[in-house]
């Protein structure tokens, strides 16, 4: 097959079947591979496709496609059927990714109120502190989260890092984790952190002698190594049996579920209550909700924060 007819030419021959997108070959990319597509990603991962999402699947898996060496989402989808490491790239690849330092700041602000002092003080004293940033994108939230635990005093700070803490990031994407692990940003994407958390929880990074005489060079900020120690990275479809058994004492699962279907919906926050520690905390995104048994588990405590109920 010539190079015109792969994804991103622009072929618009190929039969009578319509376009799904402008410039594009049924050929290459049919109403049957979007119907594909959206089971994949309902089965897999509980996320909803509409047509209104079949611009949306053909950029999103198109690299994918091209990647893998195939002429068509036909062949990549049978692709996917044979092989579980690239049907989760493509699950990842469909699911959004966006995220920012300090995203709804009432929920730190919360955690700074009322549920840190009492963590910081059982780190400090030896016991265990478990958090669990559960789609954690590439590192914006599970950082934020992590330098606000360690809070504005440094000394301090350090010795919760010393303690029996640990924060686990979890995603279905291996490439936003790797974003995660690096953690190196821009800082004007740090911009909205706390100045004083900003102060000691990140380290300049020095440009090479090349790249600081170019003009404009943004500086970039490192999460620093105290936070760094605490957080550790696993690659997790939040739908599928969960690894570990530990119970969290605060789990940040936010926007995470807003193309999930209901029972999807149901079904992870259920899970999600039944991971807190009595007396621990979920947060979920600004327009997601507790529904169904989970209701059973959990009080609201804020909006859209909730509690576990103690034993």
């Amino acid at each position: 097959m010539t190079a015109e007819h792969m994804p991103g030419h622009g072929d618009i021959s190929g039969g009578s079947e319509k376009t799904l997108v402008p410039g594009i070959s049924p050929m290459v990319y049919s109403e049957a591979d979007f119907l594909r597509i959206a089971d994949l990603a309902r089965i897999e991962a509980g996320i909803v496709l509409s047509e209104r999402k079949r611009m949306l699947a053909y950029s999103r898996l198109a690299p994918l496609v091209r990647r893998s060496g195939r002429t068509n989402f036909n062949e990549y989808l049978n692709l996917i059927e044979q092989d579980p490491v690239e049907a989760m790239d493509a699950i990842a690849a469909l699911t959004t990714n966006h995220t920012y330092f300090n995203r709804e700041p009432h929920h730190f602000d919360q955690f700074v109120a009322e549920v840190r002092p009492a963590l910081a003080q059982r780190a400090l004293s030896g016991g265990r502190v478990r958090l669990w940033s559960a789609g954690c994108s590439s590192g914006e939230e599970v950082w934020t989260l992590v330098m606000t635990l360690l809070g504005e005093d440094k000394a301090g700070g350090k010795r919760i890092a010393s303690g029996d803490v640990v924060a686990l990031a979890s995603d279905l994407s291996g490439q936003a984790l790797a974003s995660a692990k690096a953690a190196t940003y821009p800082a004007e994407a740090l911009s909205a952190i706390p100045e004083r958390l900003r102060r000691h929880w990140t380290v300049p990074i020095t440009p090479a002698p090349a790249a600081a005489t170019a003009p404009n060079a943004p500086e970039r900020l490192s999460i620093g190594p105290e936070a760094r120690a605490i957080v550790r990275f696993r690659q997790l479809n939040l739908l599928r049996p969960w690894p570990f058994r530990n119970l969290f004492d605060v789990v940040f699962c936010r926007n995470v579920m807003i193309y999930f279907d209901a029972a999807a919906k149901e079904r992870l926050v259920l899970s999600l209550a039944r991971q807190l520690a009595p007396g621990g905390y979920l947060y979920i995104g600004h327009s997601e909700r507790v529904s169904g048994e989970a209701t059973d588990l959990v009080d609201p405590v804020g909006p859209t924060i909730y509690r576990r109920r103690d034993a």
